[in-house]
């Protein structure tokens, strides 16, 4: 599981951006988390985005 994220996390975001320092992807980090964890639909969560799936399935 962990594998198959860096693979797409890397796919989505590093590759796509540009990673002029340590410094610099340091500071998106937290962005592209956030974006992965409200945008991206997995295959796991019935295409659901990891926020989607949390909200489906929290205790009201």
């Amino acid at each position: 599981m962990a594998e198959s994220f860096v693979k797409s996390f890397k796919r989505d975001y590093v590759y796509l951006n540009r990673l002029d320092s340590a410094e610099v992807v340091l500071q998106q980090l937290p962005r592209w988390f956030d974006d992965d964890n409200a945008m991206n639909p997995h295959k796991a969560l019935k295409m659901r985005s990891p926020r989607e799936f949390r909200l489906a399935n929290s205790p009201h």
